[in-house]
């Protein structure tokens, strides 16, 4: 019977002949093997009575090497582990070089690991995170399918950009070196496989509203694209968002769908994820011990999971947060290094965080922003100054979700599209959802990798999805 790592371990019955399959992390006193397989954080050890096999065979039993085993699953005498396998037949499925395989048992940088992303889902590290990503991303889809939401697969290629970034890569199959010109001297679009310039989606949101428009609950889930020439440790070119779109809710309904949602998502994760969850949170602690007092989390990883369950969102106004961030003693001694002074200031990550770690002490949803800094289908509000959108604000990371309820008012519509600079022919499809039973709606977004680095207290963003692309690196 072929078991995987994790069915053997937890395996009831023991004192059966089993056969697992593997890679081998070490290979101790040429007698221990430690298997992993990635299915669980844990390695079962395979106990090799060397005198029984050639010793050309384990000579190849490397770490990295993968193998195949056949033995007595028993209960094992040794500590770290509650079972181990006896080993009667024993086959090396796939070398591994011991002079350049880079992955052998020591300690390894992040730096380093991003350079050989093709391996490091065998470090304990990343087999952790891409299996807690694994299980985010089906608690978010059963979610939505268990409240009677429907999964709408919006284009990856559009003529259209939902955010007015302006930061889009361009599709396009035209000669760059003689692309067909317009008389005006500029590229004759026209030509092109689309018949207009197209570019990578920077959202799902706006096909998303046309899909609540028929369906009433609808979300997508799909990667998007932004052409930012950034380096940080929070952006990508590439990376998901989940953006989910009700008909007939308004800004509150939003409010409570987004916490309820957030809430579930990292409690399933908790359940179906506790050794992931247990190893990267030692990780974490581990990692910031060398850090001054004033660097190092000031919760463990599972505590600030539990922060977020086990508290109610504050909810306030932008123009109430921005009166507490004025009077804040960081803000009256300089010590933020963005001064809060006037009402429509653009909120920072340290001024989030400040209002949900010290101030509240909970997680915080921001309402009603100034429409000077929103984007253009946000609903404005009858003070004439705002528009109904929301933030959801988390500990350690900042804005974590942000959404509004939607302008389905068509003049309205039109007024912000024209202070946005965005010609109505792009958007012809858009505006006549808001002329055929337009009715009130809402949804917002949440970054994927966001989340993820909030689950697994991973602090660049590049070490929370599988193969990262950023600005000159579009590896593996």
């Amino acid at each position: 019977m072929w078991l995987t790592v994790k069915e053997a371990i937890k395996a009831e019955k023991v004192n059966n002949d089993v056969t697992v399959k593997g890679w081998v992390r070490t290979f101790r006193s040429n007698r221990f093997i430690a298997l992993s397989d990635g299915t669980t954080i844990h390695t079962l050890q395979l106990v090799v009575d060397f005198e029984n096999f050639d010793e050309k065979l384990l000579k190849k039993i490397t770490t990295g090497a993968a193998i195949e085993a056949t033995g007595l699953l028993v209960e094992s005498q040794g500590r770290g582990q509650t079972v181990e396998v006896q080993v009667k037949e024993l086959t090396v499925l796939g070398e591994a070089s011991a002079d350049d395989y880079p992955l052998q048992p020591k300690k390894h940088s992040l730096e380093f690991l991003r350079e050989i992303a093709h391996l490091r889902p065998r470090t304990n590290t990343f087999g952790a995170i891409f299996r807690i990503r694994h299980h985010l991303t089906f608690a978010i889809h059963k979610y939505f399918n268990d409240r009677g939401y429907f999964n709408l697969h919006s284009p990856i290629i559009t003529g259209s950009d939902a955010e007015g970034a302006g930061e889009m890569f361009r599709v396009t199959t035209l000669d760059l070196q003689n692309p067909p010109k317009a008389e005006d001297g500029s590229i004759d679009f026209t030509e092109d496989f689309f018949g207009k310039s197209t570019n990578l989606t920077v959202s799902g949101q706006l096909e998303a509203e046309l899909g609540a428009l028929a369906l009433s609950k609808v979300y997508t889930f799909g990667p998007t694209f932004r052409a930012e020439n950034s380096n940080t440790s929070r952006h990508l070119a590439e990376f998901w968002m989940i953006e989910p779109e009700v008909a007939f809710a308004d800004i509150n309904d939003n409010m409570d769908i987004a916490e309820d949602f957030l809430k579930f998502c990292i409690k399933h994760v908790k359940e179906t994820c506790p050794d992931d969850l247990e190893f990267l949170s030692k990780r974490r602690e581990d990692t910031e011990k060398g850090l001054p007092q004033n660097q190092r989390s000031d919760k463990t990883l599972l505590e600030q999971l539990d922060f977020v369950l086990e508290n109610n969102f504050e909810r306030l106004t932008y123009t109430e947060a921005i009166d507490i961030l004025r009077n804040s003693k960081p803000n009256k001694k300089k010590k933020f290094q963005y001064l809060i002074e006037d009402w429509g200031a653009d909120l920072q990550s340290e001024h989030e965080r400040f209002l949900v770690e010290k101030h509240f002490q909970k997680p915080v949803i921001l309402y009603n922003y100034p429409k000077e800094i929103k984007a253009f289908y946000m609903r404005q509000n009858d003070d004439n100054k705002t528009v109904a959108a929301m933030d959801i604000l988390f500990p350690g990371i900042g804005e974590i979700v942000g959404g509004s309820q939607r302008e389905e008012r068509l003049d309205m519509l039109k007024h912000k599209i024209a202070d946005f600079n965005i010609e109505e022919e792009e958007v012809w499809w858009y505006l006549e959802t808001r002329k055929f039973g337009t009715c009130k709606h809402a949804g917002f977004g949440l970054g994927f990798e966001r989340m993820m680095m909030f689950i697994t207290g991973m602090g660049n963003v590049r070490d929370v999805i599988p193969f990262p692309r950023t600005p000159k690196n579009a590896e593996f």
